[in-house]
């Protein structure tokens, strides 16, 4: 991973920034406030699964094209791309939503609950913003309005990025940050560094959760294929058994997290989800297989727990009679806050948000694609409070009741303008 790209930002201090933020900055996110929520509530009703969003699409480019913005549509596949160039020449900073829903399907009395169906790997479902993705469509469209109108404010160029699939590509297809990526989102100009928000449900409105360094997990999912020999269920001894192996490398694998990884330096997650083996009760099959994930927080860790858990598979097997082999599939990198950017961004969050109300958190073991910009530029990502203040209980994400208050959308229109001001401006 590409930790620090530069020391240039730590000769820049709180000093660079004013003590307050931009008040007619505050004064047009307070009064766009409404429009975006009915924004977010559109979006919402209308949801559209990965790299199928061509209505949100269509709504993001008419936006940004009625404010001026130059405008690119259909990068990796579905996503929309907006450059704003300032009246001050200057740095490139990106700013990214991702516009995707999952495929749940919605349980809760909402005057704008989804009604929307879809098919999903080959299953009709219903389809729903479960991780608040609504949310940050409107922001940054809310965002794109602020800047547009104060262009004179604005020494260099902004890129705005409504990033279609973070919840991964269809099986088959390619999407998400990676292809906006090869698709040269970076480039033309050139950016310097990104900025990107989630809501989050469990945090309550009005406050702005961060961490430097390792924030979400490296995610990778991993396939382990087990060949035994088949044999009638009431005579093991005839043949090999890869159901019982699969149970002892299922047992292995939460060994290399419990005896062998410094979970002082980090945490560590292998989660077997799924085992597949054996079509009848009195029949030893001839192959099993386990699938599951790996969630990582650092890259020497996350070598190791894969190095080993290859050797585990494969020596077990090998144990026990039979063979293995393991496939891993790499689905995030690791959310790496950029030490240097976060440490000069982070006066311009708690001026906005108020100093009481930005926490330092641990790092998740959940994972964002956003990740992969932050491989190639300096990024900094944050979470944003969603949870109505007073609640003791929130929905989680990617569930059928996942909810998340509106009030919260302004603190993030506030922040992601700030943020690219303060830093675009900083001398």
């Amino acid at each position: 991973m590409k930790k620090l790209h530069t020391l240039a930002f730590l000769t820049i201090g709180a000093a660079a920034f004013a003590q307050t933020p931009d008040p007619e900055i505050t004064a047009a996110a307070e009064a766009l406030e409404d429009q975006v929520i009915e924004w977010r509530h559109d979006i919402h009703e209308h949801p559209e699964l990965s790299n199928r969003e061509f209505e949100t699409a269509a709504k993001i480019a008419k936006h940004l094209k009625s404010l001026g913005i130059e405008v690119e549509t259909e990068v990796a596949k579905t996503g929309v791309v907006g450059v704003l160039k300032g009246d001050h020449p200057g740095k490139v900073v990106a700013l990214r939503a991702d516009i995707d829903a999952l495929p749940v399907t919605e349980r809760n009395n909402l005057p704008f609950k989804s009604e929307v169906t879809a098919t999903f790997m080959g299953e009709e479902t219903g389809v729903m913003h479960a991780c608040g993705h609504d949310t940050h469509v409107a922001i940054l469209m809310g965002t794109a309005q602020i800047l547009a109108e104060n262009k004179d404010k604005i020494h260099g160029t902004v890129k705005f990025v409504f990033q279609p699939a973070e919840e991964g590509a269809p099986p088959g297809e390619e999407g998400g940050a990676a292809l906006m990526i090869k698709e040269g989102v970076l480039k033309n100009p050139d950016v310097d560094t990104i900025f990107g928000l989630h809501i989050n449900s469990a945090t309550p409105v009005g406050t702005i959760a961060y961490k430097p360094g390792g924030t979400m997990a490296a995610v990778e999912r991993f396939v382990v294929k087990i060949q035994g020999k088949q044999t009638h269920g009431s005579q093991p001894w005839g043949g090999v058994d890869p159901i019982y192996i699969a149970a002892k490398i299922i047992d292995g694998f939460q060994s290399i997290i419990s005896r062998e990884s410094n979970l002082l330096v980090e945490p560590a997650v292998i989660t077997v989800g799924k085992i597949s083996g054996g079509v009848r009760f009195n029949i030893i099959p001839e192959t099993a297989e386990l699938i599951g994930t790996v969630r990582t927080l650092d890259p020497d860790m996350r070598e190791l727990i894969i190095d080993r858990m290859t050797e585990m598979s494969e020596g077990l097997a090998k144990a026990y009679g039979g063979s293995a082999t393991i496939e891993f599939q790499s689905n995030t990198a690791i959310t790496y806050n950029d030490l240097a950017l976060t440490e000069q961004m982070l006066p311009t969050l708690k001026r906005v948000a108020g100093e009481d109300h930005v926490k330092l958190v641990k790092a998740t073991t959940g994972g964002e694609d956003f990740s992969y910009y932050q491989e190639e530029v300096p990024g900094l990502f944050f979470f944003l409070g969603g949870m109505t203040p007073g609640n003791t209980e929130a929905y989680p994400h990617h569930t059928p009741d996942f909810q998340i208050d509106d009030d919260g959308l302004l603190l993030g229109v506030k922040t992601m303008s700030q943020l690219t001001l303060d830093y675009l401006n900083a001398k």
